[in-house]
Formats: structure tokens, sequence, C-alpha cells
């Protein structure tokens, strides 16, 4: 009898874990498909769109080789100096290894970056952590550390 008890239980224990775990990832599905615009917006070199998906602020964070640079327009405007065309902007894309749900309105996404580009130019990478928070009712980062 025992024995049926802890059976029952670990079943029990496993279907809660799994259930949150896909709880996990259903929460963190809105924020994946922005993502997936970024790449499509930056694909097609447009840094403009690109940067629709973060927050129009003076308190925007970016941490990046440069060090700690703070607001939009600072963000935007590095993006555009770096990234002066198409050709330079190469395809980029994102993999997500995770995503943390902090609450219902802030999400933290960890992941891998790369810029695949021409034989001219050398491919690059690396990784990111952004922060996702819900602003009037959209999802916007308002912190990115890309190394």
């Amino acid at each position: 009898m025992k024995i049926l008890f802890y059976i029952f239980l670990m079943s029990f224990l496993t279907s809660c874990f799994l259930f949150q775990k896909q709880k996990i990832a259903d929460n963190c599905i809105p924020i994946y498909d922005l993502m997936q615009d970024q790449e499509k917006s930056w694909n097609e070199g447009s840094i403009d769109d690109f940067m629709n998906k973060y927050w129009e602020s003076d308190s925007l964070i970016f941490i990046g080789k440069s060090g700690i640079n703070y607001g939009w327009k600072t963000t935007i405007l590095n993006y555009k100096k770096s990234y002066k065309n198409k050709t330079e902007m190469g395809i980029l894309k994102f993999k997500n290894i995770i995503c943390n749900p902090i609450n219902d309105s802030t999400h933290i996404v960890t992941g891998k970056w790369s810029l695949l580009r021409n034989d001219s130019l050398e491919s690059i990478g690396g990784y990111y952590t952004l922060i996702w928070m819900k602003k009037n009712n959209f999802w916007k980062i308002i912190y990115d550390h890309t190394s």
C-alpha cells in the first residue's frame, strides 16, 4: 500500500513540474515571436524597425563591448554607426537558451546571437541577456546586455 502511495506522489509531483515548465514556455511565446520580428527587421536592413521592440526612453540600458549606454536614442545611433549598411548588418539569428518569467509583466531572456556575413566581412556573435517588460500592454526590452 505504501508503494502505491509513493508511486502516486511521484506521478503527481512530476505532473506538477511538467505543467509548470509548460506554463513558463507558454508565457515566453509572445517574446520569442517579437524576437523573430526583430530578426526579420534586421535581416531586411531596418534598424528602425528592429529598435521598435526597445523601450523608447532615456532609461533604457544597453551594455555592449563599449560599455554601458543609456537611452533609446543613444542605442539606435550606436547601431546605425556600427552597421552602416545591409552588408555590414549581415543575417541575424537569435537562439534563445532560457526564458525566466519574473512575473506576468517582466521576463528575462538569455541566449546566443550570430551575424552571418559574406566573405569580405567576418561573421560575429555572442550572448545576450534581455529584460522584457510590459509597457502600456506591449512587451519592450528595457535592459540589454550583449557580449
